[in-house]
């Protein structure tokens, strides 16, 4: 009997240990279950990144910027996004202390000045990524180029522009002058400045000098062009360098040109200090991008004109105005690639975003923000429809800043007020800048 029982109980704890091990008692659906519990294990012990981004601007670039970055931690709950910005003076100067210490952001915002980084190693190989966390079917062709390194994909452009001519109608009006239309040559530039002048009255000016950003568009305008990167060299001579400067000398000593003293007080690219928002200076160089933050500041209507032609056209093409790079020591590089991807083609992105660092670089995203744009907007794409269907006649080619491009911007600012003040004439200027700016790119190879 005892044994009876013994063998009783041995067969009920076998059958329950069965039902246990089994679920349902077929090991298909046993192996089925084991994935779906381990997805869900992973999903809810996804660790938490924290990434840094770094960007250059104003309080309205920061604002939105930072809108985009809460909506993508929605999306990547994970994943928390610490934001740093500095006004575009000092951004650059942060950012390489940051690179010599080791401490850079794991991405951050480069212009032009992306070879210049891109030859210090210091820029994450996005290439593993594409086709997985990035997604770059839809991005203009350009676009991918602008970024490619030696075969390597180092920078995502964020937003694209073209360069033009800002105009304030209402000034053109008062002084009985037509406005400007694309084609004029620089004759036609300078004449028009001095008749803004003249006719507006005293500390009303045509135009700001743009000898400084003006300089590449002129070259290509001409054959050359700032920095030939292909061939690694200057892509200009002194007589070129000399032609520029002594137009724009011409033009100052005619009284067409805002004064050395106002420019440096008033700087163009102080949004909030500039002469176009206050209606003393009727004409600039602009980047499409920035035409929103100035139109907010004035009642007068600000319009977008191609420059001045030169032998070869405008020498202005559809570009990257900025763009995204990842830092090479990041210890996130898959999350970098995500942040980039919904930088581009995330639709919550670009309806925040809008036209801030330039129309998107995506086709689907410039369609859906069409859809609503406002005024302003409108003429910003109208503006760089008409750029890339010129460039499609005159095709020009992409340009880079060349390598110690901060050094760079500096001697060349510095000859500008040199001669602005007559501290030198150009010819000593120009002699001195070209021989300067030789020495830098060979510092910098």
């Amino acid at each position: 009997m005892k044994k009876q029982l013994i063998m009783t109980t041995l067969a009920m704890l076998m059958a329950v240990t069965t039902a246990c091990s089994s679920g349902t008692g077929t090991g298909s659906n046993t192996s089925t279950n084991a994935p779906a519990a381990s997805t869900a294990t992973g999903a809810a012990k996804a660790e938490p990144v924290e990434l840094r981004l770094m960007w250059w601007g104003d309080q309205k670039r920061a604002d939105r910027t930072n809108e985009a970055l809460r909506k993508f931690e929605e999306k990547n709950p994970n994943i928390k996004i610490v934001g740093e910005f500095a006004p575009s003076s000092g951004y650059f100067d942060k950012l390489n202390t940051q690179l010599a210490s080791g401490t850079a952001p794991d991405a951050f915002f480069l212009g032009g000045n992306v070879v210049d980084y891109a030859n210090k190693n210091v820029l994450l190989e996005m290439d593993p990524y594409v086709g997985k966390e990035l997604d770059l079917t839809d991005m203009d062709k350009s676009m991918i180029q602008y970024g490619t390194f030696k075969g390597k994909l180092l920078h995502v452009s964020a937003g694209a522009n073209a360069r033009g001519i800002v105009v304030n109608t209402e000034m053109f009006k008062k002084a009985g002058i037509p406005v400007p239309k694309d084609g004029w040559t620089w004759e036609e530039f300078g004449k028009t400045s001095k008749e803004i002048s003249d006719k507006l009255g005293k500390d009303v000016f045509g135009t700001y000098n743009f000898t400084v950003d003006g300089m590449d568009i002129y070259l290509k305008q001409r054959g050359k062009m700032l920095y030939d990167m292909d061939n690694a060299k200057l892509g200009f001579e002194q007589q070129d360098a000399e032609e520029w400067f002594g137009l724009w000398d011409t033009m100052t000593k005619a009284g067409g040109v805002v004064t050395p003293a106002l420019q440096v007080s008033n700087p163009p690219s102080d949004t909030s200090k500039s002469l176009v928002v206050t209606g003393k200076v009727a004409m600039s160089l602009l980047a499409s991008n920035q035409l929103g933050a100035h139109q907010n500041l004035i009642p007068d209507k600000l319009e977008l004109v191609q420059l001045p032609r030169g032998p070869k056209g405008t020498g202005v093409v559809f570009e990257s105005s900025q763009g995204l790079s990842g830092y090479a020591k990041t210890k996130h590089p898959k999350e970098v690639a995500m942040l980039m991807n919904y930088w581009i083609n995330d639709p919550d992105a670009a309806k925040i975003l809008g036209n801030d660092r330039g129309v998107p670089v995506t086709s689907k995203m410039r369609e859906l923000l069409k859809k609503d744009a406002n005024p302003v907007d409108q003429v910003i794409y109208d503006y760089t429809s008409r750029v890339s269907a010129a460039t499609n006649k005159e095709p020009f080619a992409v340009s880079y800043n060349p390598p110690g491009n901060t050094e760079y911007t500096k001697l060349i600012e510095t000859t500008v007020q040199e001669i602005g003040f007559g501290k030198k004439d150009v010819k000593k200027g120009v002699t001195d800048f070209y021989t300067g700016t030789v020495k830098i790119f060979n510092n910098n190879k």
